[in-house]
């Protein structure tokens, strides 16, 4: 059996009932088979960024996985699917994202999975609950740095 790796996801929704969504998305991952969750941040809100619609709720959680990153992505890719995620057009509204923010001290380049995700560093969204939970993970410049974008706390 493999070992397990410490993993982060990023959640986020602005259709539908984003909160409930998130909260269920949560347990969803929870559930997951190879899958222990560790840390829930808050629920935050925030601003479309490169999208349209209204604005986002937000959250970070830390697992415990003995999955690879592939079929974490594959896990959480089915998450998404069954909350009704359509893929349109990129940045598209959407009912549920999960995204692998990071997955040990991996760093991974393929087509279908780019980890540490390649931009969580730019966005206030993934940053500041990530930094609740994992303040190791965040240093005070990247969080200066998206100082400036509208998120709140629920």
């Amino acid at each position: 059996m493999r070992s397990p790796v410490t993993a982060y996801i990023g959640l986020g929704a602005n259709l539908g009932d984003p909160v409930a969504t998130l909260v269920q998305a949560m347990d969803d991952v929870a559930a997951l088979s190879g899958v222990t969750l560790v840390r829930r941040s808050s629920l935050y809100r925030s601003a479309p960024v490169a999208s349209i619609g209204p604005d986002y709720v937000n959250a970070v959680v830390e697992i415990r996985t003995v999955l690879t990153a592939p079929a974490l992505l594959a896990s959480l890719q089915q998450l998404e699917q069954l909350a009704g995620r359509a893929r349109p057009y990129r940045n598209a509204p959407r009912t549920l994202d999960l995204d692998v923010l990071m997955y040990g001290h991996a760093s991974i380049d393929s087509e279908a999975l780019v980890v540490p995700h390649p931009r969580m560093r730019e966005r206030a969204f993934v940053l500041v609950p990530l930094a609740e939970i994992a303040p190791h993970s965040v240093t005070a410049a990247q969080l200066q740095a998206v100082q400036s974008q509208f998120i709140e706390r629920l």
